[in-house]
C-alpha cells in the first residue's frame, strides 16, 4: 500500500487498527508474525563458523598434517605439542572474534529504547523492538521515530530527515493525503521514517512498517555485502602460503638429500618434519590476533570502537581523512558569538527593556523539557540560551508579552515573525536573513543599509551565521495575517552572529595529520564562505593552492576535470551524501587510501566503499555503523587522529614480531639443514623446535605488542598498503640475522662435540633460545638503542624474557622435564658459555642500529619508510 497516497481512515482499515491502538493480544500475534522491529545482521557468524574460521589458515593445515605424520612414525609427544599450539591459536582467535561481534551487539543494545504507544486505548511504554504494524505511537520533540509511520494527527510537527535523505532542512509534516503521483522519500510529507528525529511539535501516527521492511532496513540490506579484505589480511595470507610452501620444500629437499645418502627414512622423516615445523612460525596467527585485540582495546579507551579487528592496522595506511564538519571538527552546538545593536533604537511598551535581547527571547520556538533540557532547532536554542543568560528568559517575557500569532519561517521569504501583546499595542518581531529584512525596513533606515551590509559581510567572512532582527508596533492584531501585511515598515534592531565553534583539540589534530603526511578534507552542508572560514581557523586550508568546492560546482565537473583537482580540494561545501561516494572514488583512482566519516543512512555506501569507513557513535544511524569499520564513540576528529597513531604503532609492532619470529625461524632452518651437511648430528629434536616456536617466540613476541610508539611514527608518510611485509630491508634483516643465529648455534654444537661434552644438544638448544631473547630486546626499535629506550619502557617485555628464561631453566634442571624434552642439566660454566655466545646476536643488532643512526646524522640517505606508490589497478565504481 502506498500509505502517503492513502487517507488516514483507509490506512487504519488496511492495518486493521484504530486511533485507540491495538490490544495486547493482537500486538503479541503481530510480533510473532512480523518479527522484532530491529535490523538483521546477516553477516554475524555462528559459533561453529567462528571455530572453523580459526582452522582454515594454510599454516594451521600444514601443522595438522605434521601432527598426523608424527603420530604415524611414533612421535606422539610432538603431535601433542603441535595440537596444543593449534588449539591455543584457535581459542585465542575465537575469543577475539566473538568479543568483537558481541561488542557491536552491545552497541546496538545501547541504542535500544522505549516508545510510547496506545495499547487498549491507554498510553504505555513498550520496547522499540516490540512495535508492530498497526501500533499507534505518540511522538514529541526530541524523540527518534522508531518505525516507518503514517501521521494521523500532527501539531506544528517538524522532522529532521537528514540521516535518510541527506537534506539538512527540517521537514514540516502534515496528515493530509497527497495527490496521486511519484514522490521521493523527502516529499512524502505525511510519512515519518525510522531513525529520523522530531525537532518540533508533536504527533500521533500509525506504524506501517517495522524492522527490515522500513526504508532504513531496505538500505541496510543493500550494504550487507562481503567484507573487504584489508591490507594486513592480504599480507598475512600471502605470508602464510609462502611459508607453508617453504616448509614443504625445505622438508622435502632435506628428505631427498638424505635418501640419496642412504640414511634411514624414519630418521629422515622425523628431521624433515622438524624442518617444516621450524619454517612455520606457529605463534604468528595468535600473536597478530592478540596484538590487534590489544590495539582495539586501547582504541576503545580512546573512544573508538573497531568493528573489524584487521582494520586496526589499516589505519596506518590512511592518506586522506574526509570528515564531516558538524560535531566532528566542531562542537555541534550553535553559539552566539556577538550581537550588533543599532544605536538609539527603542520600542514603546517594553518598559525600558533591551529591544534586541527581547526579540531574541520572544521570536523563537526553543523551549525546555521537564528535565530542563533545551528542545528545538540548534540555532533557535542558541539564541534563546544567549538571551536567558542575559536574564531575558522566554517564559517570563511571554508571561508579560503573550504571543498572539506567528508567521512561521519558510524558505522563500527566509523570515519568521511573532506578534505579542504589549501595553502600547501589538509588537511584531521579525527574524531572518539580513538581505531579506533590508527590503522591509522603514524609509528612515534605508540609508543605513550599506553600512549594515558591510557589517554583516564582515561577520559572514569569519564563518558566522548572521540572523537579523526587525520590529514594529501595531495598534491591534491585524485581520490580514500575511507576510505582505505584517513584515513591512520594520525598524532594524540589529543582528546576532552565530557559529558552531571548532573543537579545542581539532586544530592540533589537523596539524598532527599534516605532519603525518595525511591530508584532512572537510565536508559540510554549510555555505562556501562559512566553510572556508572554519577550515582556515582549523588549519585545513593554509595556502592559495588549496581549493574549496561546492556541491553544485562538483556536479558540473566531469570525471577527468574532477580528477585533475581532487587532490587539491580541502573543503567540500553544500555537498550531499551521494557526492561523498564520488569523492572517495576519485581519490582512490589517484591511488590514495581514504578514511571517510558519516552518520546518515545515505552515507552508508560511501562508508562501505571507503578504505576505512568511520561512523559517528553519538549521532550515527544503525545503518551507518553497520557499514563502517570503526565507530567514533565521541564523534571527535581528534579521536580519528589518535586512532591513526594507534594504527601505526600496531603495524610497527606487528612488523617487529614478524622480524623476530621469522629471523628465529631462519635460524632454526639454518641449524637443522646445515648441521647434517657439515657432518654433525641432528642438532634439535622436533619437540625442541615446538618449544622455541611456542614459548621462546610466543612470549617475547606477545610483549612486542606493548611496545610504545616509535618517536617519529606521526612524522613520516603513511604506510603504502601495496608494499609487502618484507619491504624496506626487512627481508634482508631476517635473512642475515637468521643466518647469524643458526651459525652460532651450529658453532656451539660443533665446539661442544669436539670437546667431548655430553650435553652438546642441550647447549645448542639453549644458545638458540637465548640468542632469540637477545634479538627480542634489540629489535624493540629499528633505530633507537635499547639503552636510550630504557628497559622499563616496556615492562611486559622484561616479564616475558624473565618468564621464558625461567621456563627454559625448568626444562634444563627439573628431572621430569629432562625426560619429556630430552635435555640434560648444564654446569654453571656451560650455562655461562651459552649465555655469552647467545649475546652475540644482541650486540650485532645494536651495532647495526648505531651505524644506521650515525649515517643518518652524517646525511647519508636512508631507506624510505614508504616506497613510492606504484600504479594500482582501477577500483570498480560502486553499483548502488
Amino acid at each position: 500500500m502506498e500509505y502517503y497516497l492513502t487517507s488516514v481512515a483507509d490506512v487504519a482499515a488496511g492495518l486493521t487498527t484504530s486511533p485507540a491502538g491495538l490490544d495486547a493480544a493482537t500486538a503479541r500475534q503481530r510480533l510473532a508474525e512480523h518479527g522484532p522491529n530491529q535490523l538483521d545482521d546477516t553477516q554475524q557468524k555462528t559459533i561453529w563458523q567462528l571455530v572453523l574460521h580459526q582452522l582454515a589458515d594454510v599454516m594451521i593445515l600444514v601443522l595438522l598434517a605434521a601432527a598426523g605424520v608424527s603420530v604415524l612414525i611414533g612421535e606422539a609427544k610432538s603431535a601433542y605439542v603441535i595440537l596444543a599450539i593449534v588449539g591455543l591459536n584457535a581459542v585465542i582467535g575465537f575469543v577475539q572474534e566473538y568479543r568483537a561481534d558481541k561488542a557491536m551487539e552491545a552497541l546496538q543494545k545501547m541504542a535500544a529504547s522505549h516508545t510510547q504507544v496506545l495499547r487498549d486505548g491507554q498510553p504505555t511504554h513498550v520496547l522499540t523492538a516490540e512495535l508492530v504494524p498497526g501500533d499507534v505511537v505518540l511522538l514529541e520533540a526530541g524523540q527518534v521515530i522508531p518505525a516507518d509511520v503514517r501521521f494521523l494527527a500532527a501539531f506544528t510537527l517538524k522532522v529532521d530527515e537528514s540521516s535518510l535523505t541527506g537534506e539538512s532542512d527540517n521537514v514540516e509534516k502534515t496528515v493530509d493525503t497527497l495527490p496521486p503521483g511519484e514522490y521521493p522519500l523527502g516529499d512524502r510529507l505525511n510519512l515519518g521514517y525510522r531513525g529520523t528525529a522530531v525537532t518540533n511539535g508533536r504527533a500521533t501516527a500509525y506504524v506501517v512498517a517495522t524492522g527490515m521492511a522500513t526504508e532504513l532496513g531496505k538500505i541496510a540490506a543493500l550494504i550487507q555485502t562481503d567484507e573487504v579484505v584489508t591490507p594486513l589480511q592480504k599480507r598475512l595470507g600471502t605470508l602464510s602460503k609462502r611459508l607453508s610452501v617453504v616448509a614443504l620444500v625445505v622438508g622435502a629437499l632435506f628428505f631427498g638429500l638424505g635418501w640419496l645418502r642412504g640414511e634411514p627414512w624414519e630418521n629422515l622423516l622425523l628431521v624433515s618434519i622438524s624442518l617444516a615445523i621450524a619454517a612455520l612460525p606457529e605463534a604468528l596467527p595468535a600473536l597478530v590476533t592478540v596484538s590487534l585485540a590489544l590495539g582495539a582495546g586501547r582504541l576503545m579507551k580512546s573512544q573508538a570502537l573497531m568493528r573489524k579487528l584487521p582494520a586496526v592496522e589499516t589505519l596506518g595506511s590512511v592518506t586522506y581523512i574526509c570528515t564531516d564538519k558538524t560535531g566532528t571538527l566542531t562542537l555541534n552546538q550553535m553559539t552566539v558569538q556577538e550581537l550588533y545593536e543599532v544605536p538609539a533604537v527603542t520600542l514603546d511598551g517594553l518598559a525600558d527593556r533591551n529591544a534586541l535581547l527581547t526579540a531574541l527571547a520572544l521570536n523563537t520556538d526553543a523551549s525546555h523539557d521537564p528535565e530542563n533540557h533545551w528542545l528545538g532547532d540548534s540555532t533557535e536554542v542558541a539564541l534563546a540560551r544567549y538571551a536567558e543568560e542575559k536574564e531575558y528568559a522566554r517564559p517570563a517575557l511571554e508571561a508579560q508579552f503573550p504571543r498572539l500569532a506567528e508567521l512561521p519561517f519558510d524558505s522563500e521569504r527566509k523570515c519568521m515573525s511573532t506578534l505579542h501583546q504589549t501595553p502600547a499595542g501589538v509588537l511584531v518581531l521579525t527574524k531572518g536573513a539580513a538581505g531579506s529584512l533590508y527590503k522591509q525596513l522603514t524609509d528612515s533606515q534605508q540609508a543605513s543599509i550599506a553600512d549594515l551590509t558591510r557589517r554583516v559581510d564582515a561577520q559572514a567572512a569569519q564563518g558566522y551565521r548572521v540572523l537579523a532582527y526587525g520590529a514594529k508596533l501595531l495598534p491591534e492584531l491585524p485581520a490580514d495575517l500575511t507576510p505582505a501585511a505584517v513584515e513591512t515598515g520594520l525598524t532594524f534592531l540589529g543582528f546576532a552572529s552565530l557559529v558552531d565553534p571548532p573543537r579545542a583539540e581539532a586544530r592540533q589534530a589537523v596539524a598532527e595529520c599534516k605532519a603525518a603526511g595525511i591530508i584532512p578534507v572537510m565536508i559540510t552542508g554549510d555555505h562556501k564562505l562559512t566553510a572556508k572560514a572554519i577550515a582556515e581557523k582549523l588549519g585545513i586550508i593554509s595556502s592559495q593552492e588549496e581549493l574549496v568546492l561546492t556541491g553544485s560546482e562538483l556536479a558540473e565537473l566531469d570525471e577527468p576535470a574532477f580528477a585533475a583537482v581532487v587532490e587539491k580540494v580541502r573543503v567540500y561545501a553544500r555537498v550531499d551524501p551521494a557526492q561523498k561516494l564520488r569523492i572517495i572514488s576519485a581519490l582512490q583512482a589517484r591511488h590514495q587510501f581514504v578514511a571517510m566519516t558519516g552518520d546518515g543512512v545515505n552515507d552508508a555506501p560511501a562508508l562501505k566503499n571507503a578504505d576505512i569507513g568511520i561512523a559517528m557513535g553519538i549521532n550515527g544511524t544503525e545503518v551507518a555503523k553497520e557499514a563502517a569499520a570503526m565507530i567514533l564513540l565521541d564523534d571527535d576528529f581528534a579521536t580519528i587522529v589518535e586512532a591513526v597513531r594507534h594504527g601505526r604503532r600496531i603495524y610497527d609492532n606487528i612488523l617487529k614480531f614478524i622480524r623476530y619470529i621469522l629471523a628465529g625461524s631462519v635460524g632454526e632452518i639454518t641449524t637443522l639443514f646445515f648441521a647434517p651437511l657439515l657432518g654433525l648430528p641432528i642438532t634439535l629434536l622436533a619437540i625442541h623446535i615446538l618449544w622455541i616456536n611456542l614459548i621462546t617466540d610466543g612470549l617475547p613476541g606477545l610483549a612486542l605488542a606493548y611496545e610504545p610508539s616509535e618517536k617519529n611514527s606521526m612524522q613520516r608518510p603513511p604506510i603504502d598498503p601495496r608494499q609487502t611485509i618484507f619491504a624496506d630491508g626487512l627481508g634482508w634483516f631476517i635473512l642475515c640475522v637468521g643466518l647469524l643465529v643458526g651459525g652460532i648455534t651450529i658453532a656451539m654444537q660443533a665446539w661442544s662435540i669436539r670437546q667431548g661434552l655430553p650435553h652438546w644438544q642441550t647447549m645448542a638448544f639453549t644458545v638458540l633460545c637465548f640468542s632469540q631473547l637477545g634479538l627480542a630486546l634489540a629489535i624493540r626499535s629499528r633505530r633507537e638503542s635499547i639503552f636510550s629506550l630504557g628497559l622499563l619502557s616496556n615492562k611486559p617485555m622484561l616479564g616475558a624474557i624473565a618468564l621464558t628464561i625461567g621456563l627454559h631453566l625448568m626444562i634444563l634442571y627439573v628431572p621430569f622435564f629432562n625426560q619429556l624434552f630430552s635435555t640434560q642439566p648444564l654446569t654453571g660454566a656451560e650455562l655461562g658459555m651459552t649465555l655469552a655466545i647467545s649475546s652475540v646476536v644482541f650486540w650485532v643488532v645494536e651495532i647495526q642500529k648505531l651505524i644506521v643512526r650515525r649515517r643518518a646524522v652524517a646525511g647519508v640517505p636512508q631507506p624510505l619508510v614508504q616506497a613510492p606508490r606504484p600504479a594500482a589497478p582501477s577500483r570498480p565504481a560502486y553499483q548502488g
